[in-house]
């Protein structure tokens, strides 16, 4: 049911079953490349196209997913699925082999979190038993999109981040008790927010504000405190955005410094690797949160998790017309039941 002005509440708390992961060079060569199931060493992913190589990452996810249950296609109510690409369509393709009931979305970097949503409110309705929710996002097919050809070499700004090649899975069920797993609890769904930026190469700042109302509307709509979640993590502000998120909540006196980090912080060395501001794309939150988080859970080194993806809303078209980058944050809660 709806609480509050924005926030879902899943009264059947739906189970995260499993999750898998598949991750680029890049990434394989990150402080969390244990937690990743399957790292590949070509861009091309041994295919003739970047976009090829995608749609093969997101059919490894989903076969590897689908084997750790496991079960096969047929058993899959529904897939929520998406990319950057125009008309998704590394993840259309992808989905034409794996023959299952889809559902495209475009959230653009928020993808993985509202494919996360949406699986969640369709089981809790029971409208289905079985629903994938996935992302992802390659480096070299949504550079030659979004900004300049790969070719022409162009310098990176300090603020930039870079667009991670990776595809995260998650299955979400029935919570029929049978043992137990993590489980979402609550969601809270975003609205745009617009500050007026328009600089491509500093994302960061664009999609930060959208975060802050994300977080702030979750915390008053389920009147829990920031300090509940043993993590609030975000998608992909990387080093700049986390920073100004932090900065904005403080102004407003809720302190998440102490447990808060970002998806685009922690799949790179940003340092040794020169990753700039860090991480972004639909693949960093779906991997980050379907390898190293997932883990966490399961484990149970951490019991609540706020997960926050964010998205940043614009395109070459609308960029070239000097339209600002309109923003947006979805935040899902999954918790350890007790």
């Amino acid at each position: 049911m709806k609480i509050g002005k924005q926030t879902l509440e899943f009264d059947k708390k739906p189970k995260i079953l499993n999750t898998s992961s598949v991750v680029g060079p890049k990434e394989a060569e990150g402080p969390l490349s244990i937690y990743f199931d399957k790292k590949f060493n070509d861009a091309l992913y041994e295919e003739t196209t970047f976009e090829k190589a995608e749609s093969k990452m997101i059919m490894t996810a989903v076969d590897t997913l689908l084997g750790k249950i496991p079960t096969d296609n047929s058993t899959i109510d529904y897939i929520f699925a998406g990319d950057l690409l125009n008309q998704c369509i590394a993840t259309g393709y992808a989905v034409r082999e794996l023959e299952m009931p889809f559902f495209g979305l475009y959230g653009a970097c928020s993808t993985f979190v509202e494919s996360l949503i949406l699986a969640s409110s369709f089981i809790n309705a029971n409208y289905g038993k079985k629903i994938i929710a996935t992302a992802s996002s390659h480096f070299c097919s949504s550079e030659r999109q979004f900004r300049l050809p790969l070719e022409q070499g162009t310098q990176r700004t300090p603020s930039q981040q870079w667009t991670v090649t990776a595809c995260g899975a998650a299955l979400v069920t029935k919570n029929d008790n049978s043992f137990k797993c993590p489980v979402v609890t609550y969601a809270t769904v975003g609205k745009i927010v617009d500050m007026g930026i328009k600089d491509i190469a500093n994302m960061g700042a664009a999609m930060a504000p959208a975060a802050f109302d994300t977080i702030i509307t979750h915390l008053e709509d389920t009147k829990r405190r920031p300090d509940y979640y043993d993590l609030i993590i975000t998608g992909d502000l990387g080093t700049l955005g986390s920073k100004i998120l932090i900065d904005l909540l403080a102004g407003h006196g809720i302190d998440i410094s102490t447990n808060h980090s970002d998806c685009g912080k922690l799949i790179f060395d940003i340092e040794a690797q020169d990753m700039h501001a860090g991480g972004s794309g639909c693949g960093c939150c779906a991997s980050v949160f379907s390898g190293y988080i997932y883990e966490l859970l399961k484990t149970k080194k951490i019991n609540k998790v706020l997960l926050i993806a964010t998205g940043a809303l614009m395109s070459p078209t609308s960029l070239g017309q000097g339209e600002s980058i309109p923003s947006i944050a979805h935040a899902i809660a999954i918790e350890n039941e007790v």
